[in-house]
């Protein structure tokens, strides 16, 4: 079987990878944590709050979009592959008309 020196080394090549992401991962986790600037007005710190609320909020109403979706799927799987279908040949034209 000649693919399997080429799954080996596939194989090989992704466990050094993933390695290599566990060594940077301990090490940022090891590293000391970034002290936060403090403006001295404050207003930096009023800004960062607002944006990290929009944040949470956009995380959540996605989380919430994608759970519902998932449930939608699950309850009719049928008519969701033939959505995904059509929308992918209408995506599939429209690319392919350049």
């Amino acid at each position: 079987m000649a693919s399997d020196p080429v799954v080996s080394q596939e194989l090989k090549s992704l466990r050094e990878e993933l390695a290599a992401a566990r060594r940077e991962r301990s090490a940022a986790a090891q590293a000391p944590p970034m002290q936060p600037s403090i403006s001295p007005d404050g207003e930096g710190d009023a800004e960062k709050h607002e944006w990290r609320d929009q944040l949470s909020e956009l995380a959540n109403a996605v989380t919430s979009f994608l759970e519902e979706a998932e449930k939608d799927i699950a309850a009719h799987p049928a008519q969701s592959v033939i959505g995904a279908l059509v929308v992918g040949i209408l995506i599939g034209r429209l690319l392919g008309r350049r």
